[in-house]
């Protein structure tokens, strides 16, 4: 550097040659000329700050416009430090952090979108069609029914069914019933998958019959058989039967077949059904007693009933979990078919006979002084009264939901 009052260079010392000075003498050299050129480093200083900051918006502003380029990454730019605070100091609201941030979401954003546009990715599947839980598979890998058909642990799946049969009977049994169930099981032929559910827990011992290695057993301890039929016969499993007989252990057949009775009810086109029963035996209602000249009527009960798998999806879903004994059921049944008084009926032609053995009435338990049936007879009753109410509510509530004055109501 050299003065600019006068013509010869006139050195500058160095740091280590300028005394201590009182701010009054420092004042008086500053006011020098030859100071003063010291002095212009500062602006000049500051000036080329503003250089780098330039070039730093430059690059961001580049970066953003080249993202477009999928090699490039936002976590490979590095800034130094000082340059970083600087940055951060000049800008008024502005920091280097926030200007990042928006470089890192743009790319971020536009790598998602070149994601969704390469034709070289895998697209995800979803499929809102499927099975609730299945949206993310195929749909050709969806299996939303099965069966109860027994298959074999060896050989090709494919030849392990023999048969496929097409209806299914069910039977809620103790094993102090096996002569009644051993007779009743003979009138089904190989057309209809056997099921018992034991509520004594006796299962094995019913392997001297022959069928009975064949059939299915499920056994729960002191549950009724629509606690099973729910738990155990949802429609997606028994889908693959066209009819579904779910009968109580105390019924006599002497004058039933199974065969005979499924042509009648596709004949007249029943979806709910039952034999009808023999009117000088046991304790019957009068609308279920068989009627010697017709073929059927209509209205049946819950001791011997028959579904098609239809009416039975219907049913299925109406049946409560805490009531178990399904007294009540019977009589709502006519909301599963339409019409109804076609839809539901007794088959006269093929009858049966009603033993009234309380046997599911011994699995009580005494209390208060009462038997054990007496208990499981006033719990029927209870039943049935909750189940009435629960059905009005609902049906109340729907009605009104929807702003519809619900059927025998006033309006008030």
């Amino acid at each position: 550097l050299y003065s600019t009052a006068s013509a010869s260079p006139v050195p500058i010392p160095s740091c280590q040659q300028v005394p201590f000075l009182s701010q009054k003498d420092n004042t008086h050299i500053m006011a020098k000329p030859g100071i003063l050129g010291r002095s212009s480093s500062v602006p000049r200083s500051n000036e080329g700050m503003r250089i780098i900051f330039s070039a730093v918006v430059g690059i961001m502003l580049g970066y953003l416009f080249g993202i477009s380029f999928p090699t490039v990454n936002i976590t490979k730019l590095h800034f130094p430090s000082s340059i970083i605070s600087y940055i951060e100091d000049r800008n008024s609201g502005i920091t280097t952090q926030t200007l990042l941030n928006h470089a890192w979401t743009s790319a971020a954003n536009h790598k998602k979108n070149n994601s969704a546009s390469n034709p070289d990715e895998i697209p995800k599947i979803y499929v809102p069609t499927n099975p609730k839980g299945a949206e993310r598979l195929p749909p050709g890998i969806v299996v939303s029914e099965t069966d109860l058909y027994l298959r074999r642990l060896w050989g090709e799946p494919s030849e392990d069914l023999t048969s496929q049969p097409r209806y299914l009977v069910t039977f809620t049994v103790g094993y102090s019933q096996k002569a009644n169930i051993d007779a009743v099981v003979k009138k089904f032929s190989e057309n209809f998958t056997i099921m018992l559910f034991h509520y004594d827990g006796r299962t094995t011992e019913w392997d001297e019959f022959e069928w009975s290695k064949r059939a299915i057993h499920v056994s729960v301890r002191k549950q009724t058989k629509w606690w099973y039929a729910k738990r155990f016969l949802h429609p997606d499993v028994v889908a693959r039967y066209d009819y579904i007989f779910i009968w109580d252990e105390d019924l006599g057949v002497e004058h039933f077949n199974a065969e005979a009775y499924i042509k009648l009810v596709r004949k007249h086109g029943l979806e709910i059904s039952q034999p009808g029963l023999e009117p000088d035996r046991g304790l019957t209602w009068q609308m279920t007693k068989r009627i010697g000249d017709q073929e059927v009527h209509k209205f049946v009960e819950i001791m011997a009933t028959v579904f098609s798998r239809d009416a039975w999806r219907c049913v299925w879903h109406m049946i409560q979990n805490d009531l178990v004994h399904g007294w009540g059921l019977d009589f709502a049944l006519r909301k599963c078919v339409e019409p109804a008084h076609e839809k539901i009926g007794v088959v006269d032609s093929q009858w049966i006979i009603h033993q009234v053995i309380p046997s599911l009435g011994n699995q009580g338990k005494a209390e208060n002084g009462k038997a054990p049936w007496e208990g499981v007879r006033e719990r029927c009753r209870k039943e049935w009264g909750m189940f009435q109410t629960r059905l009005a509510d609902a049906e109340k509530a729907y009605y009104l939901e929807h702003g519809i004055t619900p059927p025998n109501s006033t309006g008030a």
